[in-house]
């Protein structure tokens, strides 16, 4: 690799770790880890090809450009993390999986009538898992606790949408919007 190649590589981590917190390189190697798979398996899941998933581990391509894998990724992050903590099994894992590859993620929040695939009302984790997406697409955590810290003294209630949104567990952000409803 000359130079130049080594500078865009470098460029586009840099840009990876601004937009999903960390090179992708790293979080889909900590996903292929924690959840038993291979980078095939990994990509199938996602809904990219295998050689999409290698140029952006790589750092070749920076940016996931389908807002549906992003929301894939995400469901993804925290199968992880439930896997880790015990609250998921190796199994239920294996299933979830399934559900998150034929997941066609999209908005929940526009149109009127929207339902998500199994016919039904949007179910609060979606939305809730929307409105992360959404954020997170926009910023990095970090800016925005940031942009929180600076809202704080005058409109406390955004700057606590924002930490619980932008940079919070989904669990606490789903406690959040049902005691906010009504």
């Amino acid at each position: 690799m000359d130079a130049a190649q080594q500078e865009a590589t470098a460029r586009a981590r840099e840009l990876q770790r601004s937009w999903y917190g960390e090179p992708l390189g790293a979080l889909f190697r900590r996903l292929i880890d924690d959840l038993g798979l291979n980078q095939a398996r990994l990509a199938a899941v996602l809904g990219l090809s295998a050689p999409m998933l290698s140029q952006l581990m790589s750092g070749q391509r920076a940016k996931i450009g389908n807002p549906a894998v992003v929301q894939r990724v995400q469901a993804l992050q925290e199968l992880s993390s439930q896997v880790a903590d015990g609250s998921v099994s190796a199994g239920e894992a294996t299933d979830r999986m399934e559900e998150i590859k034929k997941s066609q993620g999209g908005s929940v929040l526009t149109g009127t009538g929207q339902t998500t695939s199994t016919g039904g009302a949007p179910t609060v984790r979606r939305v809730v898992r929307e409105i992360q997406s959404l954020l997170r697409s926009v910023s990095a955590a970090g800016d925005i606790i940031d942009a929180a810290d600076a809202l704080a003294p005058t409109h406390p209630e955004l700057a606590e949408f924002l930490r619980v949104y932008g940079a919070g567990r989904t669990a606490d952000a789903i406690a959040h919007y049902e005691g906010h409803q009504s």
